[in-house]
């Protein structure tokens, strides 16, 4: 309600609620406190205006009541303005002292009385109203659980504090209970809720690793499918979680934090406000005066009038809603981000991407998945096709080439069934491909250059013009010869994720209008991947001091934000209007670099992270508006005789209705989230 109501709340409500409920500032008696303390200065200014009016009672009494009022309506009023003071500030609260002071002094005490009750009211509704975006986040706090069950040995758990959890305990978790660490599946198989943490919709399936040893020391790389985290709830089965962060260090425990420190990276519309009122409330005290000398040396008119008609005008001119406008709208924006598994790191971040025009992606495992395809199988003529298929199969089930799972993978329900297709003696010919036997013919698998080396009599054309269309469309290739005969080409790539394309579409019909691949890959591979999504350009080849280079020949057409994973993309991040970081759940360092972090491996979350910093910057336009007009009207209308009473009203008004508006964002595309975009979970799950 005031110039800096975010800050008083973050800097002064853990005194009022040490000061009122003792529990170190957690808990609603503060709050609440507040507002029955508002309750009780309507319930004496009631009294007093009826004792002055409609009842034969002393004077006394009324002027008891008024007094009254002025202490409950005045208490935390006056709280909040001496620490404001204290920092060297002058703001909404002290104004509100003066004008209730003031009335006073010229006896009017029903006036004061009024102005404080509706003051006071008016901002306890607003902290009831606020506490509900800072809620839905403290919520999550109390989703892990404060105990855990910990095995001690073959046949032994014991129960003990999350807190004393240490990295590598095997936690036991039961049906339908809430894990209480991160970990790694060790032993089990059931569906956990991740909602909370992720934003993911849907259960996701969780499944033990293969060499939990090697998991913990992050030897090998984990799928979704084998990491959980603190908070989330089990399904049906039970499983076993090696935990691989302490309490203090969980995900869920680094959201909170970091969503309750949103506050420190302000949004530019707020910097501005704060600059403004450092101007604006002492320009308001000069006009006061002013209108004190006006009347009382211009006009002649008794010096209590020209008085009271100044407190008027400062209710009136005090930008109580100005000041509330953007800071509501920025916390309503990132409490919602955060419940659908998107995490703006303040509203700097949340209001920067909704000014950006132009987007620049990496392409592994951001556009792509980072794990190859088979996408094509070019038989030499098509009745070698199944040959082809299990030449290839049979070899590289042997192979310890890099792409030797990938095809294994894709190929073995290709394979004809009644083939029986045994591979031997299978040797690595380093940068060329592979020998082997292949019952008992000599068999070849490789690149152009290879074959070129091996065979006297050349590649046949039709060979190399597959290699050479496939290349073309960005495809790595191998070609078959068993027993010296060419079988044909497989081509695999890092093909996009299925959900990419229908993303771009969405991000174009929300006002991005400049996509851009920036990959370290080779400009050939990156090409297939732009022309594939229908991106406007690709940038391959480039180094991460290239990528910086890059999005700062992006950024001068306007504000550009760079979507990576958050490790290797960390410089061109820092260097864009906004960095996005894919699947920071399971990265610390995504977390801390990035402006916003999609906690999920699931790019289909970015246009609804766009769209709630559109809608988040319409909210703070909209109360931005309602707020400059309201004083706009207000303070020419006290000038000319408005009374203390519905100028109160209207300033009060005022600021809870730009609150409300602000609050419709906690409800902005629930359960839409995702809405026109198919997911695609990770290869292998």
């Amino acid at each position: 309600m005031n110039a800096t109501a975010n800050e008083r709340r973050t800097a002064n409500t853990p005194d009022r609620h040490s000061a009122n409920d003792g529990d170190h500032g957690h808990g609603l008696l503060g709050p609440r406190m507040e507002m029955a303390f508002a309750i009780g200065s309507g319930v004496t200014y009631t009294g007093g205006m009826v004792a002055r009016y409609l009842l034969d009672t002393p004077p006394w009494i009324a002027a008891t009541l008024f007094g009254a009022t002025y202490l409950l309506g005045g208490f935390f009023t006056v709280r909040t303005a001496i620490n404001t003071v204290r920092r060297g500030r002058f703001e909404v609260d002290f104004l509100m002292l003066i004008a209730a002071v003031g009335a006073a002094a010229v006896g009017k005490w029903a006036e004061g009385s009024v102005l404080l009750f509706l003051f006071s009211l008016g901002h306890a509704l607003e902290e009831y109203a606020m506490s509900r975006a800072k809620r839905s986040i403290e919520a999550l706090g109390e989703l892990a659980p404060r105990t855990a069950l910990v095995r001690r040995g073959p046949d032994k758990v014991v129960e003990i504090d999350v807190e004393d959890l240490e990295i590598g305990d095997i936690v036991v978790v039961r049906p339908n209970s809430r894990l209480s660490a991160d970990g790694i599946v060790v032993s089990g198989v059931s569906a956990i809720d991740e909602s909370a943490v992720t934003g993911e919709s849907i259960p996701v399936e969780k499944r033990a690793v293969d060499d939990p040893a090697a998991a913990l020391a992050s030897r090998t790389p984990l799928h979704e499918s084998q990491r959980v985290f603190a908070g989330t709830l089990n399904g049906s089965g039970v499983l076993e979680i090696m935990v691989t962060s302490r309490s203090a260090d969980s995900t869920l425990a680094r959201v909170i934090a970091m969503v309750r420190d949103a506050d420190t990276q302000k949004s530019p519309t707020q910097r501005f406000i704060d600059r403004f009122q450092v101007i604006y409330v002492p320009a308001v005290i000069l006009g006061v005066l002013a209108v004190i000398g006006y009347g009382a040396f211009v006009l002649s008119e008794p010096f209590a009038d020209s008085f009271y008609r100044a407190m008027v005008v400062l209710v009136a001119a005090s930008p109580c809603a100005l000041a509330i406008a953007t800071p509501s709208a920025v916390l309503a924006g990132v409490a919602r981000a955060a419940q659908a598994g998107v995490l703006a790191k303040g509203g700097g971040p949340l209001e920067s991407l909704g000014r950006v025009r132009s987007m620049a992606f990496d392409k592994t495992g951001t556009l792509t998945w980072g794990q190859p395809r088979v996408t094509d199988i070019e038989p030499a003529r098509e009745d070698m096709r199944d040959d082809l298929i299990a030449t290839l199969f049979a070899v590289e089930s042997f192979s310890d080439h890099p792409l030797a799972s990938a095809i294994t993978r894709d190929l073995k329900l290709l394979v004809p069934a009644d083939t029986e297709t045994d591979a031997t003696q299978v040797n690595s010919v380093t940068g060329r491909g592979v020998t082997a036997l292949v019952d008992g013919s000599p068999t070849e698998i490789g690149n152009l250059t290879m074959f070129a080396e091996i065979d006297p009599d050349g590649v046949p054309a039709a060979i190399t013009d597959t290699v050479d269309r496939l290349h073309a469309a960005g495809r790595t290739t191998m070609i078959v010869r068993r027993g010296g005969r060419y079988l044909g080409v497989v081509g695999v790539m890092d093909t996009p994720r299925a959900e990419a394309a229908a993303v771009m579409e969405k991000l174009r019909a929300l006002g991005i209008s400049d996509l851009v691949v920036i990959s370290g890959d080779n400009q050939r591979v990156a090409d297939a991947v732009a022309d594939g999504l229908g991106l406007d350009a690709a940038h391959g080849g480039l180094l991460p001091e290239d990528k910086v280079e890059m999005i700062g020949r992006i950024s001068a057409n306007g504000g550009t934000a760079m979507v990576g994973d958050g490790v290797n993309d960390a410089p061109a991040m820092v260097n864009a209007s906004v960095g996005i970081a894919m699947g920071a759940s399971g990265s610390a360092v995504a977390l801390e670099t990035a402006d916003v972090a999609l906690m999920t491996d699931d790019i289909g979350r970015l246009p609804f992270a766009v769209a709630l910093s559109r809608r988040t910057a319409s909210i703070i336009r909209q109360n931005l508006t309602v707020a400059l007009i309201i004083v706009a009207g207000l303070v020419p209308a006290t000038l000319i005789g408005l009374p203390i009473g519905p100028a109160v009203f209207i300033h009060e008004g005022s600021t809870l209705l730009v609150v409300a508006n602000a609050l419709r964002l906690l409800r902005f595309q629930r359960g839409a989230e995702h809405e026109g975009i198919e997911h695609e979970s990770r290869p292998g799950a």
